[in-house]
Protein backbone atom coordinates (compact mmCIF):
# COMPACT_ATOMS: atom_id res chain seq x y z
CA UNK A 1 0.00 0.00 0.00
CA UNK A 2 1.32 3.45 -0.92
CA UNK A 3 1.97 5.95 1.87
CA UNK A 4 1.74 9.74 1.83
CA UNK A 5 3.28 12.21 4.27
CA UNK A 6 1.30 15.41 4.78
CA UNK A 7 3.32 18.16 6.47
CA UNK A 8 1.07 20.85 7.88
CA UNK A 9 -1.79 18.39 8.12
CA UNK A 10 -3.85 20.59 10.44
CA UNK A 11 -4.22 23.27 7.79
CA UNK A 12 -7.53 23.38 5.94
CA UNK A 13 -5.87 22.52 2.63
CA UNK A 14 -3.74 19.81 4.21
CA UNK A 15 -6.82 18.09 5.63
CA UNK A 16 -8.67 18.22 2.32
CA UNK A 17 -5.69 16.83 0.42
CA UNK A 18 -5.31 14.02 2.94
CA UNK A 19 -8.94 13.04 2.38
CA UNK A 20 -8.63 13.04 -1.41
CA UNK A 21 -5.45 10.98 -1.37
CA UNK A 22 -7.05 8.58 1.10
CA UNK A 23 -9.82 8.17 -1.48
CA UNK A 24 -7.05 7.23 -3.94
CA UNK A 25 -5.95 4.44 -1.59
CA UNK A 26 -3.01 6.14 0.14
CA UNK A 27 -2.30 5.47 3.78
CA UNK A 28 -1.34 8.63 5.59
CA UNK A 29 1.17 10.15 7.97
CA UNK A 30 -0.42 13.38 9.18
CA UNK A 31 2.37 15.56 10.55
CA UNK A 32 1.94 18.77 12.53
CA UNK A 33 2.64 20.42 15.85
CA UNK A 34 0.29 19.30 18.63
CA UNK A 35 -0.50 16.28 16.49
CA UNK A 36 -2.83 14.85 19.11
CA UNK A 37 -5.43 17.24 17.72
CA UNK A 38 -5.46 15.08 14.57
CA UNK A 39 -6.67 11.93 16.34
CA UNK A 40 -10.29 12.44 15.27
CA UNK A 41 -9.24 13.14 11.68
CA UNK A 42 -7.19 9.94 11.59
CA UNK A 43 -10.15 7.95 12.85
CA UNK A 44 -12.37 9.54 10.18
CA UNK A 45 -9.90 8.59 7.44
CA UNK A 46 -9.58 5.01 8.66
CA UNK A 47 -13.32 4.46 8.88
CA UNK A 48 -14.38 6.25 5.70
CA UNK A 49 -11.59 5.19 3.35
CA UNK A 50 -10.27 1.97 4.86
CA UNK A 51 -6.68 3.20 4.94
CA UNK A 52 -4.10 3.52 7.68
CA UNK A 53 -3.80 7.02 9.12
CA UNK A 54 -1.52 8.06 11.96
CA UNK A 55 -0.70 11.45 13.44
CA UNK A 56 2.99 12.29 13.82
CA UNK A 57 4.49 15.16 15.76
CA UNK A 58 6.53 17.56 13.63
CA UNK A 59 7.52 21.16 14.25
CA UNK A 60 8.51 22.68 10.91
CA UNK A 61 10.81 25.09 12.78
CA UNK A 62 12.75 22.39 14.66
CA UNK A 63 15.20 21.67 11.85
CA UNK A 64 17.44 19.47 13.96
CA UNK A 65 14.60 17.02 14.51
CA UNK A 66 13.61 16.63 10.87
CA UNK A 67 16.06 13.86 9.94
CA UNK A 68 15.08 11.79 12.97
CA UNK A 69 11.41 12.35 12.22
CA UNK A 70 11.78 11.06 8.66
CA UNK A 71 13.92 8.14 9.76
CA UNK A 72 11.14 7.07 12.15
CA UNK A 73 8.61 6.66 9.35
CA UNK A 74 8.18 3.00 8.43
CA UNK A 75 7.39 2.32 5.73
CA UNK A 76 8.81 5.39 4.07
CA UNK A 77 6.31 7.57 2.19
CA UNK A 78 5.86 7.36 -1.56
CA UNK A 79 4.91 11.01 -1.71
CA UNK A 80 4.95 14.13 0.44
CA UNK A 81 2.77 17.21 0.54
CA UNK A 82 4.11 20.30 2.27
CA UNK A 83 1.16 22.46 3.28
CA UNK A 84 2.84 24.24 6.19
CA UNK A 85 2.32 27.98 6.15
CA UNK A 86 2.03 31.11 8.25
CA UNK A 87 0.69 34.42 6.92
CA UNK A 88 1.70 36.42 9.95
CA UNK A 89 1.41 40.14 10.60
CA UNK A 90 3.31 42.09 7.96
CA UNK A 91 3.18 45.40 9.84
CA UNK A 92 4.61 43.73 12.92
CA UNK A 93 7.19 41.88 10.82
CA UNK A 94 8.53 45.17 9.46
CA UNK A 95 9.13 46.36 13.02
CA UNK A 96 9.98 43.14 14.83
CA UNK A 97 12.39 40.78 13.10
CA UNK A 98 11.23 37.88 15.25
CA UNK A 99 7.88 37.99 13.43
CA UNK A 100 9.60 38.35 10.07
CA UNK A 101 11.81 35.36 10.85
CA UNK A 102 8.83 33.25 11.88
CA UNK A 103 7.10 34.05 8.59
CA UNK A 104 10.21 33.28 6.54
CA UNK A 105 11.11 30.13 8.43
CA UNK A 106 7.60 28.66 8.38
CA UNK A 107 7.09 29.31 4.68
CA UNK A 108 10.60 28.69 3.38
CA UNK A 109 13.41 27.51 5.65
CA UNK A 110 11.44 24.81 7.47
CA UNK A 111 9.83 23.36 4.33
CA UNK A 112 13.21 23.29 2.57
CA UNK A 113 14.70 21.42 5.53
CA UNK A 114 12.14 18.60 5.55
CA UNK A 115 11.79 18.40 1.77
CA UNK A 116 15.55 18.10 1.28
CA UNK A 117 15.43 14.98 3.43
CA UNK A 118 12.45 13.55 1.55
CA UNK A 119 14.04 14.39 -1.81
CA UNK A 120 17.29 12.60 -0.93
CA UNK A 121 15.37 9.43 -0.10
CA UNK A 122 13.19 9.65 -3.21
CA UNK A 123 16.28 10.14 -5.38
CA UNK A 124 17.85 6.96 -3.98
CA UNK A 125 14.66 5.02 -4.62
CA UNK A 126 14.16 6.64 -8.06
CA UNK A 127 10.48 7.19 -7.34
CA UNK A 128 8.09 9.42 -5.45
CA UNK A 129 6.46 12.82 -5.69
CA UNK A 130 6.57 16.11 -3.84
CA UNK A 131 3.75 18.65 -3.78
CA UNK A 132 4.70 22.02 -2.34
CA UNK A 133 2.08 24.64 -1.51
CA UNK A 134 3.51 28.02 -2.44
CA UNK A 135 1.44 31.11 -3.37
CA UNK A 136 0.79 33.65 -6.09
CA UNK A 137 2.09 36.13 -3.49
CA UNK A 138 5.57 34.95 -4.45
CA UNK A 139 5.29 36.17 -8.03
CA UNK A 140 5.58 39.87 -7.28
CA UNK A 141 6.16 41.62 -3.97
CA UNK A 142 3.50 43.96 -2.67
CA UNK A 143 3.46 46.21 0.35
CA UNK A 144 0.74 44.38 2.25
CA UNK A 145 2.64 41.09 2.53
CA UNK A 146 6.18 41.59 1.26
CA UNK A 147 7.72 39.34 3.93
CA UNK A 148 5.32 36.45 3.29
CA UNK A 149 5.56 36.98 -0.47
CA UNK A 150 9.35 36.93 -0.41
CA UNK A 151 9.33 33.62 1.48
CA UNK A 152 6.88 32.11 -1.01
CA UNK A 153 8.98 33.43 -3.90
CA UNK A 154 11.96 31.60 -2.45
CA UNK A 155 9.90 28.44 -1.96
CA UNK A 156 8.65 28.52 -5.56
CA UNK A 157 12.22 28.92 -6.82
CA UNK A 158 13.34 26.07 -4.57
CA UNK A 159 10.62 23.76 -5.90
CA UNK A 160 11.48 24.70 -9.49
CA UNK A 161 15.13 23.83 -8.94
CA UNK A 162 14.21 20.64 -7.11
CA UNK A 163 12.00 19.60 -10.02
CA UNK A 164 14.90 20.20 -12.41
CA UNK A 165 17.23 18.21 -10.15
CA UNK A 166 14.96 15.21 -9.59
CA UNK A 167 13.27 14.73 -12.96
CA UNK A 168 15.94 12.34 -14.25
CA UNK A 169 15.45 10.22 -11.14
CA UNK A 170 11.77 9.72 -11.89
CA UNK A 171 10.67 11.94 -9.00
CA UNK A 172 7.94 14.49 -9.67
CA UNK A 173 7.78 17.91 -8.03
CA UNK A 174 4.60 19.97 -8.26
CA UNK A 175 4.42 23.65 -7.34
CA UNK A 176 1.00 24.82 -6.20
CA UNK A 177 0.22 28.54 -6.35
CA UNK A 178 -3.08 29.34 -4.67
CA UNK A 179 -4.58 32.79 -4.89
CA UNK A 180 -7.13 33.90 -2.31
CA UNK A 181 -8.41 31.01 -0.24
CA UNK A 182 -11.07 30.86 2.45
CA UNK A 183 -9.19 29.25 5.34
CA UNK A 184 -8.61 29.74 9.04
CA UNK A 185 -5.36 31.51 8.16
CA UNK A 186 -7.24 34.18 6.20
CA UNK A 187 -10.29 34.40 8.43
CA UNK A 188 -11.50 37.98 8.80
CA UNK A 189 -9.97 39.07 5.49
CA UNK A 190 -12.35 40.10 2.72
CA UNK A 191 -11.66 38.73 -0.76
CA UNK A 192 -13.72 38.88 -3.99
CA UNK A 193 -15.80 35.69 -3.97
CA UNK A 194 -15.18 35.01 -7.66
CA UNK A 195 -11.41 34.89 -7.02
CA UNK A 196 -11.57 32.96 -3.74
CA UNK A 197 -11.20 29.19 -3.59
CA UNK A 198 -12.60 26.92 -0.93
CA UNK A 199 -10.04 24.44 0.43
CA UNK A 200 -11.93 21.45 -0.93
CA UNK A 201 -12.02 22.97 -4.41
CA UNK A 202 -8.31 23.83 -4.30
CA UNK A 203 -7.54 20.29 -3.17
CA UNK A 204 -9.45 18.87 -6.14
CA UNK A 205 -7.49 21.15 -8.49
CA UNK A 206 -4.22 19.89 -7.00
CA UNK A 207 -5.11 16.21 -7.24
CA UNK A 208 -6.29 16.73 -10.81
CA UNK A 209 -2.95 18.35 -11.68
CA UNK A 210 -1.10 15.48 -9.96
CA UNK A 211 -2.99 12.94 -12.05
CA UNK A 212 -2.33 14.86 -15.26
CA UNK A 213 1.40 15.13 -14.64
CA UNK A 214 1.51 18.91 -14.39
CA UNK A 215 4.45 20.77 -12.87
CA UNK A 216 2.74 23.98 -11.76
CA UNK A 217 -0.89 24.53 -10.81
CA UNK A 218 -2.78 27.72 -9.98
CA UNK A 219 -5.96 27.55 -7.95
CA UNK A 220 -8.28 29.05 -8.88
CA UNK A 221 -7.12 28.67 -12.48
CA UNK A 222 -7.90 32.30 -13.23
CA UNK A 223 -4.93 33.36 -11.08
CA UNK A 224 -2.55 32.16 -13.79
CA UNK A 225 -3.85 34.91 -16.08
CA UNK A 226 -4.18 37.49 -13.32
CA UNK A 227 -0.53 37.04 -12.43
CA UNK A 228 0.57 37.36 -16.06
CA UNK A 229 -0.97 40.84 -16.00
CA UNK A 230 0.41 41.76 -12.57
CA UNK A 231 4.01 40.76 -13.26
CA UNK A 232 4.01 42.77 -16.50
CA UNK A 233 2.89 46.05 -14.93
CA UNK A 234 5.84 48.43 -15.30
CA UNK A 235 7.62 49.06 -12.00
CA UNK A 236 7.11 52.83 -12.35
CA UNK A 237 3.36 52.21 -12.23
CA UNK A 238 3.34 49.20 -9.90
CA UNK A 239 5.15 50.98 -7.07
CA UNK A 240 2.32 53.52 -6.91
CA UNK A 241 -0.44 50.91 -6.64
CA UNK A 242 -1.79 50.57 -3.13
CA UNK A 243 -2.42 46.88 -2.45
Amino acid sequence: MAHLLVVGAKSDLGRELARLFAAEGYSLYLAARNSGELAEECEHLRIRYGVQAVARELDILEYGAHAGFYESLEPKPDGVICAAGYLGDNVKAMEDFREAKRIMDTNYTGPVSILNICAADFRKRASGFIIGISSVAGERGKQSNNIYGSAKAGFSAYLSGLRNSLCKSGVRVITVKPGYMDTRMTRGMKFPPILTAQPEDAARDIVRAWKKGRDVVYTKWIWKFIMVVIIHIPEKIFKKINF
